[in-house]
């Protein structure tokens, strides 16, 4: 049953002409208030998480629950599929439960609190904002564990509820689930900060509405929809052809043994509307890696990814919704079956950036970005220090960027949007470890015109007993190169005993003790290539080499020779390039590094250190629901 709105005495708003200008101060109105939301919060949140690294997302809707402004995702359309209830002034909702809102959130640590927006008894507008709670409870510390089976083991989750009933917190329930975690004072704080900022948002669309009127502001914000809708349609139509265009990539494994898991999409436009296929993705998996894909934040990702490649002055939203239609299979790793393990889908989330550049590009390739979004890798440490406090982690390292069509990738950065990395001198004030190490890679990024970005090094020495988890990806698989250009590198994690023994550890592991003295070094991939690295401008190589960010032996994957002098051997370089255009022949389009999967994984251990995955075990081996069994096409949105 859908939610109810409840409105007393008050007239419907109602769509009336507005002009340009006043339509623009709105936008910019709006804009500047969901900035103020990430304000508010940053200033009162306490995790690191939220705090310093910004793992949170706002948005403000139209009285339909379209988002306006904000960024990935509109939450409130699962929301109110989930939600079975009325909606009144004053109210406040929150969630984590994914299934109960059809992955509006995707795993249980994202929060969700949503609010309408009223003025004199009217719904004028929504607001709306997920933050990452460092911990929700379950079987490990940070509620991320690599071996869940089922949701139940990842920690408590709530369906819909009112946390504010007409503006009286329900304190019951917020006991309860700050009863279940192991930093009940940062997930409190990161709470009322996420309120606050709704609050603020709220305080500002009234002030717009009062100073203009409530039709004004409504009409203003479907304009914007209709806006964003026109520019993407020329997009679609422009960019999307009508030939099906295929791309797959993988999850290295699962944290269990196995893999690579395949993400596989086909994409082509039917008259002006965009479709996105997944059959032929791999069942889902037995462990937590698998990802909840919600169609509507599917078409935000797809949206954004056009925007920033095609055209990044158009402001997005919801309102291109309708041009594009999801076919995601039920039973397979994007829409897994209740209770299916959800909390490492952070692994799916980033390789879908990766899949879009595969799809978006083939049709336009001079606009194709290289592989490198690819993972959000996390990194945990937790324990009981010399004073008998607990403390807690959790912290997101970054990777490289990919080469694109109009620059280098950044060095050991995140496309996560407004995403920054957790200070040093925090973790060192805050935690019992010390940063020695913190550099990006030289020659981790894929050679190209374009050069990828390196990946990040850390090295974290640990100053007490505790213990650790780490979650990431591209082990295995390459960040894929594209236009000539060559795949970054692979990722790595090793431990380094205060014996002197070495450890390289899975990409994926939870549990593992580390005491005082002992030393781990991450590093995470390189971005890939764009573009033919023998056309690249030698004094770019060069400069690369003087900045540390490419070594004397790299420059000659670009075909350009240093001499021993550290100037430009030009005579050389001409001939290196000749001779390396000679031996490889015609550029392709993609370049991942391997010619296939298979043997990929045959020489996995010379290459890694690590055993290969073996075959994966998918969730409908153990456990097979009559309607999961055998996948059969997808439902479209």
């Amino acid at each position: 049953m859908p939610a109810k709105i409840i409105q007393r005495n008050v007239k419907r708003l109602k769509k009336v002409k507005v002009d340009t200008v006043t339509i623009d101060i709105i936008e910019s109105a709006l804009r500047n208030a969901r900035f103020e939301m990430d304000t508010v919060l940053f200033r009162t949140a306490m995790s690191p998480g939220i705090r310093e690294q910004h793992d949170e997302f706002p948005m403000i809707a139209n009285v339909d629950g379209k988002m306006v402004v904000g960024q990935f995702g509109s939450f409130i359309w699962g929301f109110m599929q989930g939600y079975d209830g009325t909606i009144e002034e004053g109210d406040v909702f929150l969630t984590n439960d994914p299934y109960a809102v059809r992955g509006a959130v995707s795993h249980a640590n994202d929060w969700l609190l949503l609010m309408p927006i009223y003025r004199n008894g009217r719904l004028i507008a929504w607001a709306a904002m997920f933050g990452h709670m460092t911990d929700v409870g379950g079987k490990v510390p940070g509620s991320l564990p690599t071996d869940a089976r089922t949701i139940y083991e990842e920690g408590i989750t709530v369906p819909p509820v009112k946390i504010y009933r007409r503006g009286e917190l329900n304190k019951d329930v917020l006991d309860i689930m700050l009863h279940n975690c192991r930093l009940p004072h940062w997930n409190l704080s990161d709470f009322n900060a996420i309120v606050a900022a709704l609050r603020t948002a709220a305080s500002r669309c009234t002030e717009i509405s009062a100073r203009f009127g409530d039709d004004v502001l409504y009409s203003a914000m479907e304009e914007m929809l209709a806006r964003n809708r026109r520019a993407m349609r020329e997009l679609i139509l422009r960019t999307v052809p009508t030939t099906r265009q295929y791309f797959e990539d993988y999850i290295c494994d699962d944290g269990l043994g196995m893999g690579p898991y395949k993400i596989a999409c086909t994409m082509w436009r039917e008259g002006e509307t965009c479709i996105f296929d997944f059959a032929g993705t791999d069942p889902q998996s037995i462990s937590s890696i698998n990802f909840l894909l919600n169609e509507e934040m599917f078409k935000m990702f797809a949206g954004v990814y056009m925007i920033m490649v095609f055209d990044p002055q158009i402001l997005f939203n919801d309102g291109f919704y309708d041009l594009m239609e999801v076919r995601i299979p039920e039973g397979t790793l994007l829409k897994p079956v209740k209770p299916a393990a959800l909390s490492c889908r952070t692994h799916a989330l980033g390789r879908i950036f990766d899949i879009l550049g595969g799809l978006l590009g083939q049709g336009n390739p001079q606009f194709m970005c290289a592989a490198g979004f690819s993972d959000s890798p996390h990194f945990m440490y937790s324990g009981v220090d010399a004073h008998g406090d607990w403390y807690q982690l959790y912290q997101i390292t970054f990777g490289g960027i990919p080469g694109k069509p109009f620059g280098d990738g950044p060095d050991g950065h995140s496309l996560w949007p407004s995403f920054t990395n957790v200070p040093n001198e925090f973790l060192e004030s805050y935690f019992p470890l010390r940063v020695e190490t913190y550099e990006t890679i030289p020659d981790s990024g894929g050679p190209g015109k374009h050069r990828g970005g390196n990946g990040l090094r850390i090295g974290y020495r640990f100053l007490e007993p505790g213990e650790i988890s780490i979650h990431d990806d591209r082990w295995l698989t390459y960040p894929w190169g594209v236009n000539g250009g060559l795949p970054g590198a692979r990722s790595g994690k090793t431990l380094e005993r205060r014996d002197g023994t070495r450890e390289r550890l899975p990409s994926k592991i939870d549990r593992v003790k580390v005491e005082e003295g002992d030393l781990l070094v991450a590093d995470t991939w390189g971005g890939g290539g764009w573009g033919d690295p023998l056309e690249r401008d030698p004094n770019l190589v060069k400069f690369d080499v003087d900045a540390g960010l490419v070594t004397v032996a790299g420059a000659r994957r670009y075909g350009v020779v240093i001499g021993a002098d550290g100037e430009i051997d030009g005579p050389g370089t001409t001939r290196l390039r000749a001779e390396l255009a000679a031996a490889r022949g015609a550029v392709g389009l993609f370049d991942r590094g391997f010619a296939s999967i298979d043997e990929l994984k045959a020489r996995c251990l010379g290459e890694t250190g690590l055993p290969p995955p073996a075959q994966p075990r998918f969730a409908s081996d153990v456990r097979a629901p009559r309607d999961v069994r055998a996948p059969r096409g997808g439902r479209a949105v």
